[in-house]
C-alpha cells in the first residue's frame, strides 16, 4: 500500500517563519552572485576602455551583455524574493495581531463571566436598606453625644465686667486670708474670758498679797 499511495510524510510542517527565512537566505545567496557579476562587468568594461575597435572587442562586448543579462534576471529573482518575504512578514503580523486579537476577547469573556457571577451574588436592595439603617444610626449616636455632653444650670453667655468682678471678688479674699494667717493666732492673746468677773492679777500684785 505504501508502495502505491506512499508513506506518509513525518517531516515538519513548514512555518511562516520557516519560510521567511528560507527567502532570506536565497536573497543572499542572490546578492553575493550579484556582487561577483559586477565584478566581472567591471573586469569588461576596463578591458573595453584600452581595447580599439575590432572583432576582439566586439566579441568581449558580446560576453558582457550576456553578464548584464544574467544580472538582470538575478536582480528579478532578488526582488521576487523580496517581495515575497516582505509578504509573509505582513501575514505574520496579522496573524500575530489576531492572535492578540483573540487573547484579548478572551480574557473579556472571562472577565465579563467572573463580573456576572460576583454581582449576581448582590442584592443591591438589601444595599440600600442597609445605607437607610447606618445612616438612623449615625443620627441616633449624633443625638446622643449631644444629649449626654449638654451642660447643667451653667450659664452660657457670661459677660465681661461680670467675669472682671469675680476674679477681683477672688483676689480681695486671698488678699484677707493671707492677711489673717500672719496676725496673732486667738488662743495666744490674753483675753478674759466672758463668764470670769474680774481679770486674772499679774505676778507683782500676787507677791504683795504674799507679803
Amino acid at each position: 500500500m505504501n508502495r502505491l499511495f506512499g508513506a506518509k510524510s513525518t517531516a515538519p510542517k513548514p512555518t511562516l517563519t520557516g519560510a521567511i527565512k528560507n527567502a532570506d537566505d536565497r536573497v543572499e545567496s542572490i546578492d553575493v552572485k550579484l556582487a561577483a557579476i559586477n565584478g566581472e562587468l567591471q573586469g569588461y568594461q576596463t578591458k573595453l576602455s584600452k581595447m580599439r575597435d575590432g572583432p576582439g572587442k566586439t566579441a568581449i562586448k558580446q560576453k558582457a551583455l550576456k553578464v548584464l543579462q544574467r544580472r538582470k534576471m538575478y536582480e528579478g529573482q532578488r526582488d521576487q524574493l523580496q517581495q515575497q518575504a516582505w509578504n509573509m512578514e505582513q501575514a505574520g503580523m496579522m496573524q500575530d495581531n489576531l492572535k492578540n486579537v483573540m487573547t484579548t476577547v478572551d480574557a473579556m469573556k472571562q472577565t465579563n463571566k467572573s463580573l456576572k457571577q460576583q454581582y449576581g451574588k448582590i442584592n443591591i436592595d438589601k444595599i440600600e436598606r442597609m445605607q437607610d439603617e447606618m445612616a438612623d444610626l449615625m443620627d441616633i449616636g449624633n443625638d446622643i453625644q449631644e444629649s449626654i455632653s449638654r451642660s447643667y444650670d451653667i450659664p452660657e453667655d457670661v459677660d465681661e465686667s461680670e467675669l472682671d468682678a469675680e476674679l477681683e471678688a477672688l483676689g480681695e479674699e486671698v488678699e484677707f486670708e493671707n492677711m489673717g494667717a500672719e496676725s496673732t493666732p486667738s488662743f495666744m492673746v490674753d483675753e478674759v474670758p466672758q463668764f470670769i468677773d474680774e481679770p486674772p492679777q499679774k505676778s507683782d500684785q500676787v507677791k504683795e498679797a504674799a507679803g
